[in-house]
């Protein structure tokens, strides 16, 4: 999997196991999730250019630096925006799309209801962000409207990812990078990843 990097660091171990737990409520999941978030932002951001300007300290004249590229943040509705304040937190002129995917419970393919992104794709780095990397089919859609919309430079952020939706994402665009928290084992016969931490809407959300 040439396009996967699992970021790995304890703390992102724990805060998975507080969201794979069926008894962490909604709150405690949504404050988890952007706490997870923020710990994978300094990986998935970690190649952004630098611009340098001159600054004054309080006793001489050193270098600043500002980040040169523009960001685009592009969360999955619904559960993407459980991550996207994390990210916000950190890039906060970052401008944001969004992309509204559901996953046919029959088909399990992706079935799109909305799509808006800002100007200037072509020249942006792209982060789209979606809590789990399931069958790939919503991923990859994503990335397709994407590209069709002139966006080059575009990585996945998700939390927990399947075999099954890395080496699909690989197989319809090798040049995205995955960045995950964990790679869990399989999916189930109902496209859900296994052990994984059930509907990441729901939980997000309290819905069922």
């Amino acid at each position: 999997m040439r396009n996967l990097q699992v970021i790995e660091h304890p703390l992102i171990k724990r805060d998975i196991s507080l969201l794979r737990d069926k008894s962490t409520t909604s709150e405690d999941f949504r404050i988890v999730m952007r706490r997870l978030a923020s710990l994978m932002v300094y990986e998935v951001t970690k190649d952004l250019r630098l611009s340098s300007y001159p600054i004054e300290t309080p006793l001489e004249r050193t270098e600043g630096y500002n980040i040169a590229d523009e960001v685009i943040l592009v969360p999955v509705l619904r559960a993407g925006l459980g991550m996207l304040e994390a990210y916000l937190n950190f890039i906060p002129n970052a401008k944001v799309g969004h992309i509204g995917l559901y996953r046919d419970e029959t088909t399990l393919k992706p079935v799109d209801y909305y799509a808006k992104f800002p100007p200037n794709l072509s020249k942006s780095v792209v982060i789209l962000i979606d809590p789990m990397l399931a069958t790939g089919g919503s991923a990859s859609a994503a990335v397709r409207y994407l590209k069709e919309r002139e966006a080059k430079n575009i990585r996945l952020n998700c939390v927990v990812a399947a075999p099954e939706g890395v080496q699909l994402l690989e197989r319809e665009h090798p040049d995205v990078k995955v960045f995950a928290a964990v790679l869990d084992r399989a999916l189930n016969k109902n496209g859900y990843i296994m052990p994984g931490l059930g509907d990441a809407g729901d939980r997000i959300f309290g819905t069922k």
